[in-house]
Parts: structure tokens; sequence; C-alpha cells
């Protein structure tokens, strides 16, 4: 089974005014909301469950999927309206409302690309989880080594590195951006028990990828526009069109 989760339950706080009255979700790009452009692509790369999460303004996102017959696909909510559990925690919460034999795409409502979908689990020989990157302009670098297996994390406007491995440098390896798009096999479901309630994905990879194998997949022509704030709302416009 093809299946995949949304990240629906941020507050959205870069694009105030327009979350004082609505989720992120349902801001509109191109005439339709962003959880509209990923569910019909997720759709048409032929997943047929999905799991939203939702906190901010939880009822407007479920109103929404219901009036629109949940798209004729099999549709869950992961409800966090009693807190938001960041996006590791967010994860284990849905863990149950999954087929715990098949991978999960893991998508970012508010990322835009050109990626297709549907290969990112067809792999012959699939690592612990994928995770989707791309050479752009950013403080924060997931770091890989020649074979493309994660070693670290990095904020190169602090210097911080960290690392399972002591001493590791960040020099000797490749520095790429995280797209917010990744996939999990079901080998590591069971690691999640051992996490907190609330805590970021990156902190789970860090944490087991000496003993994992998170593997970085780095598609050369990417297109990828995360659509977080007010000013790139009118450029994701062009960049859907363009799509």
């Amino acid at each position: 089974m093809k299946q995949a989760m949304i990240f629906a339950a941020g507050l959205g706080t870069r694009l105030k005014p327009l979350t004082d009255t609505m989720p992120k979700a349902l801001v509109r790009v191109g005439g339709q909301p962003l959880l509209w452009h990923v569910v019909t692509k997720l759709r048409a790369a032929g997943y047929e469950r999905m799991v939203v999460n939702v906190h901010h303004f939880a009822d407007q996102i479920i109103d929404y999927l219901e009036s629109n017959d949940h798209f004729g696909i099999d549709i869950r909510i992961s409800d966090e309206r009693d807190g938001l559990l960041e996006t590791g925690g967010g994860i284990k919460k849905a863990l149950p409302l999954f087929d715990n034999e098949s991978p999960i795409l893991i998508h970012n409502v508010d990322i835009l690309s050109n990626l297709d979908l549907s290969q990112l689990t067809d792999v012959t020989t699939p690592p612990d989880a994928l995770l989707v990157v791309s050479r752009r302009q950013t403080k924060r670098y997931l770091l890989f080594d020649d074979e493309m297996i994660l070693d670290g994390w990095t904020n190169i406007a602090t210097g911080e590195v960290r690392s399972p491995y002591p001493g590791l440098d960040s020099s000797d390896l490749k520095q790429l951006a995280f797209s917010g798009i990744h996939v999990l096999w079901p080998r590591v479901f069971p690691l999640f028990s051992q996490m907190p309630e609330r805590f970021g994905i990156i902190d789970f990879y860090l944490k087991y990828c000496h003993q994992c194998a998170f593997m970085g997949y780095e598609k050369r022509d990417l297109q990828l526009m995360d659509v977080g704030k007010l000013d790139t709302l009118e450029q994701a416009e062009t960049f859907i069109n363009q799509l």
C-alpha cells in the first residue's frame, strides 16, 4: 500500500495575518489550498491512504476534507489539538493509523515541487529512511558521506555540528538542505517508541543514524518551493504555473 503523512498542524505564523483566521493548509495558491496541491499530487502518484495531522483551526481542515469527500481516498486525521507534537512526535502519534508493513512518505503541506512522488518508495533495496535533499542556500545542512549516508547536521551560521560520531569534521562531508519530504520504512517504526512525546524528526535521524541506513536522495533538477512566508505566495503562483 502506498501511504503518506501530510504535516498540516503548524501555526503558520510566517503567513500572518492570513493564518489569524485559517490554517496554513488552506491558504490558497493558484486558486486552490496548499492541502489540495499536496493531496492531489500524492493521489496522482498512487497513494491510497493519507494521514493529515491537525491543530491550528483543525475543524476547518476536517470540514474541507469532508466537503471534498476525502478526495475519494482513505484520508485519516491525527488530532493534535491538545498540543503540537513537532514533526517527530507527529509521526509517532500517527503511526497506529498506518499499515505497519508499508513505507510512509512524509510531506510538509507548504512544500511545492516537481518531484515524482511515485518513485521514492519504489527502490529495489530500500534504506531505513530516504531524505530528499538539494543544493540550496540555507543555514542548516544535513551531512552525508560519499555513499549518501547521513552522518550529522550543521548550522553554518553558528558552527554547531550534531552527530553521534564524536569529532565529526563537517568539511569532509556533503552539505545538503533538507526538503521536508522523506520516506520511512517499517524497520524503524519501533524506534519511535523510544522517543519522547514531542520531538523534531531531525533529532530522530541524528540519534539513530549510526545504526540505521538513513540515505539522502539528491534530485539534480529539483524545483522546490517552501510557501511558508507571505512574500513567497505570489512567487508560488508563478512556480505552480511553470510546473
